[in-house]
This record gives C-alpha cells, sequence and structure tokens, in this order.
C-alpha cells in the first residue's frame, strides 16, 4: 500500500509556475479552472480559494477582453495559488496581463494570429519570467491544418504544437508547456505520446470537453491513465461539465491510484454486499463529506465483513472490518479496538482525525530536525 510507484516517469525540462515547479523530477502538478464570470472578481476569489482549500496546485482563469484582464489583476493580489491567464485571439491581453503579475499565459497559437504578435508575447513573457503554455486543441486547429488533413488527427495537432515550438525555439524561449488536447481519447493519447519523443518541455495533460462528472471522469481517467502509465505528463487537468472542485478530486484520485502522488485520505472500501455488519456505502459518504479537509497522506479500508478486511487493515494506516457484535479497528496494521455501530461514523472519524495529527507531528519534527 506503501510501496513507490513503478512508473518511470518520461525526462521533461522543469519550470515554475509561480512557487509550483513543473517537469523534472517534481509531483505532477493537479490544477483546474474557473468557470465563474471573471469581472466578477469576489466570485472567481472566492472559487480559487474553494480551488485551493480542495488541494488545486495552479488554477487558471479565462481572461476573455481588457476588461477582464483589469479584473484578473485584483484577482491574482487576492489569491494565494499561482494562476494562469488563459487567453485567446487578442494577444494584447496577454501583454497586459504578463504586465499585472500572471504566473503563466496559456495560448492558442491557431487563433492568437501573426508570428509577431506571437513573438510580442513571448517578449513580454521574457521580461516578466514567465512560462508559457502552447495549448493547442482539435476543435481550434489552424486553417492550413484542417484544409491538409480534413478533420483533426493526432498528426494534426503534432504538426501545429511543432509549428509553434519551432518558432518559440529560433526566439530561444525555453520555459514553455504543451498540450495537445482532444475530446476523443485514442487521438489524445496517440498525439501526447508522439509529442513527448519529440521535445524536452514540459507536458500538460488533457482530455479536453470530456463530458459530465460520470462520463468526464471515466474517460478522462482512461485517456490520462494511459499516458500516465507511459511516464508522460508534469501537470493534469481533468475537464469536466461539473464544479471545479470536483476536477481536483478526480485529478488527485487518478494519481494516488498510480502512486504518483499523495495527498489527503485513500480510501479503500468494498461495494458492500449481503455479509456486510455495517453499512458500508452510507459510512463512506459520511467519511468522504466529514474528511474532505484533510491533505494529510492516509490509507483507510472500510471492509463490511471479514472475507477480506482483515488483510486489507493490516496494510493500511486505519481499517475497519465488519463483525458482530462489534466492528473491528487496525491501527498500522494491528487490532486496536471494537466499534460498535451506533456511533460508527463519529468514532471513526475521531480515530482518522487521530491518526493525522500524529503522522502531520511526525512530519513537523522531521523538517525541524532537518533545519
Amino acid at each position: 500500500m506503501h510501496a513507490q510507484s513503478p512508473i518511470k516517469r518520461r525526462a521533461s525540462r522543469q519550470i515554475h509556475v509561480g512557487n509550483v515547479p513543473v517537469g523534472g523530477d517534481a509531483p505532477i502538478a493537479v490544477q483546474s479552472m474557473t468557470n465563474t464570470d471573471t469581472l466578477d472578481v469576489a466570485a472567481t476569489v472566492a472559487q480559487i480559494q474553494q480551488l485551493e482549500k480542495a488541494g488545486a496546485d495552479i488554477v487558471r482563469v479565462s481572461v476573455p477582453d481588457m476588461d477582464a484582464a483589469e479584473a484578473f489583476g485584483k484577482i491574482k493580489r487576492l489569491s494565494n495559488v499561482p494562476l494562469v491567464a488563459d487567453i485567446h485571439f487578442d494577444y494584447k491581453i496577454a501583454l497586459r496581463v504578463a504586465e499585472l503579475g500572471v504566473d503563466c499565459l496559456r495560448i492558442n497559437p491557431g487563433n492568437i494570429g501573426r508570428e509577431d504578435r506571437v513573438k510580442a508575447v513571448v517578449n513580454a513573457a521574457r521580461e516578466h519570467g514567465i512560462p508559457i503554455r502552447i495549448g493547442v486543441n482539435a476543435g481550434s486547429l489552424e486553417k492550413d491544418l484542417q484544409k491538409k488533413y480534413g478533420e483533426p488527427t493526432p498528426a494534426a495537432l503534432v504538426e501545429s504544437a511543432m509549428r509553434h515550438i519551432d518558432y518559440l525555439d529560433r526566439l530561444d524561449f525555453q520555459d514553455f508547456k504543451v498540450s495537445v488536447k482532444a475530446s476523443d481519447v485514442f487521438m489524445a493519447v496517440a498525439a501526447y505520446r508522439d509529442l513527448a519523443t519529440r521535445i524536452e518541455q514540459p507536458l500538460h495533460l488533457g482530455i479536453t470537453e470530456a463530458g459530465g462528472l460520470r462520463s468526464g471522469t471515466v474517460k478522462s481517467s482512461i485517456g490520462l491513465g494511459m499516458l500516465l502509465m507511459d511516464g508522460i505528463g508534469d501537470t493534469i487537468r481533468v475537464s469536466l461539465a461539473a464544479d471545479p472542485v470536483e476536477e481536483i478530486k478526480v485529478g488527485y484520485d487518478m494519481l494516488k491510484s498510480l502512486k504518483l502522488r499523495a495527498k489527503g485520505i485513500n480510501f479503500i472500501a468494498c461495494p458492500s454486499c449481503s455479509r456486510q455488519n455495517f453499512d458500508v456505502i452510507d459510512t463512506m459518504n459520511q467519511l468522504e463529506e466529514r474528511l474532505d479537509d484533510v491533505m494529510t497522506p492516509l490509507n483507510v479500508s472500510v471492509i463490511g465483513c471479514v472475507v477480506n478486511g482483515p488483510g486489507e487493515a493490516k496494510e493500511t494506516d486505519i481499517g475497519l472490518t465488519g463483525g458482530s457484535p462489534a466492528n473491528l479497528v487496525y491501527i498500522d496494521g494491528k487490532p486496536a479496538s471494537k466499534l460498535r455501530n451506533d456511533h460508527l461514523v463519529d468514532d471513526l472519524e475521531r480515530l482518522i482525525r487521530d491518526k493525522v495529527r500524529e503522522k502531520q507531528q511526525q512530519e513537523d519534527n522531521t523538517i525541524a530536525r532537518s533545519v
């Protein structure tokens, strides 16, 4: 349960988005995007704070016009997490948010326009020490590539990306990351695999416009999972037609399942059956909601009966195994106490939070000794 991931990650150049390293040996960063009106500064800042609380490493904000650019400046001053400005069509917006302290510029070269405009953005990024994300999307390829390929294809996505990467190379600008997103899993995976062999810069992974909470989670998990298993990917965004906070939760669950990130509680829970000695589903729903604020890595197993319960519990920090007349709790793999169903969730939450405090204290002591 605590073993290192067997995945060997692709070697990549490291850049920094604010104080968050992306690429190299840095943990895979998880990000989301606000869906508030950027002109509503209070609402946008509130959502950024919610995303930060959920564990977001980076947050992207759409900046569609100059009024939004001015609002972005206010939002940036009120935010702690690094912010990426999402910019389309008007390169002057990128120049303005660079002056206002943006941490990264996301541009789609397919709609930014002439090379001199891209050059102006690059010069501003260089002057202010800001990285760029080249964001290629199957839905907004350049017209000549649409004509050449007839439809979006992996080769078209990669050609679009390389066209603009080559231009940044000519400008001697290397602090960038790249995405080649498509809503089709096979197209996106093929494009990322190809691009990963061509450049050293970090890759931003995503299956764009993946769908709603359930369907989008499934599609993203399959596509991003394939790439992550290949060792490809330095930062991810799970695109869902849902509350952006869910994107962060799904992203971390994805990375936790591959042992690539450890943040928050990793629950191991049975699907329940007639052997269960307590209501597993209700217990899990309550625990996930109550412990949503916990960021300390912890493995917790919740198993309804004795068939698999003891085995799972011996491999976790805290394990609950259904039993009669009382359920058995394991701590650090050893039987510790028994809990009855009357106050099961309350008692289990207390034990988990006690363990979280213990682990956090151990971590603090380790840091203090190393200083």
